[in-house]
C-alpha cells in the first residue's frame, strides 16, 4: 500500500493533507520535509534547525507494541531539538485517541496546556481543536513552542493551500493563540 494511502486510512479527513500537497512539500521543500517510511510505519515530519515538527506518525497495528514507535522517536530525539506535534483531544469513541496520548506522555512530552489550535477544515468546513505536546530537551519554554508552531502553519500547513484545496486557510493569528492563564488543564494528567 502507498505511504499517502496508509496515512489517508488512518488519520480523520479534517486533519489529512491532499496527497498532491504532501508530494509538494517532498519535493519543493525536501529540505525541512521529509518522509521515514518503512513496511510498518509511516513518518511525515519538518526539521528545522531549532526544532522539529511530526506531521503524521503511522505505524501499523501488527507492529504496535513491539517499539517501532519508540526507536522513530529516540531517532529524532538525538537530535537534541525540541519536538512538536498535535494531537486530537481524547474521544472515549476512539480508543486510539488514548493510546496515542499514553505513548506520547510514556516518551516524555508534555502538553503545551498555554497554546490554542482551532482551523476550519476546507474538507469538512468545521472547525477542528487540536492539542499540542512537545518534548523539550532544554527545558525550552511554550512561547517558544507557540514560535515554532506558528512557523509550521505558514511553512507547511498553508503552503500553497489555495492551489491545493481551492481556497486558503485561515491566517495563523485566528488558528493559534496563547495564553498565560489557562482554564483547559493538562491532558496527559488524566491519562
Amino acid at each position: 500500500m502507498h505511504w499517502y494511502e496508509k496515512l489517508n486510512q488512518y488519520f480523520p479527513i479534517e486533519e489529512m493533507k491532499s496527497k498532491e500537497h504532501m508530494q509538494t512539500l517532498l519535493k519543493e521543500r525536501s529540505e525541512i520535509y521529509h518522509k521515514d517510511e518503512g513496511p510498518n510505519h509511516v513518518l511525515m515530519y519538518v526539521e528545522l534547525d531549532n526544532f522539529i515538527f511530526i506531521d503524521y506518525l503511522f505505524v501499523s497495528k501488527n507492529a504496535r507494541g513491539q517499539g517501532l514507535g519508540h526507536k522513530l522517536m529516540e531517532k529524532l530525539k538525538h537530535r537534541g531539538k525540541p519536538i512538536i506535534l498535535e494531537v486530537e483531544p481524547v474521544n472515549y469513541k476512539d480508543s486510539d485517541t488514548a493510546k496515542r496520548l499514553h505513548f506520547y506522555k510514556r516518551e516524555g512530552f508534555e502538553h503545551a496546556e498555554s497554546i490554542g489550535y482551532a482551523r476550519r477544515s476546507l474538507a469538512t468546513n468545521e472547525i477542528n481543536k487540536m492539542e499540542i505536546l512537545f518534548w523539550a530537551p532544554n527545558n525550552e519554554s511554550e512561547e517558544i513552542i507557540f514560535d515554532a508552531m506558528k512557523k509550521t502553519y505558514n511553512l507547511i500547513h498553508t503552503y500553497k493551500d489555495k492551489r491545493f484545496y481551492g481556497e486558503s486557510y485561515q491566517p495563523v493569528e485566528e488558528v493559534l493563540t496563547f495564553k498565560e492563564e489557562t482554564e483547559n488543564g493538562n491532558i496527559l494528567d488524566n491519562l
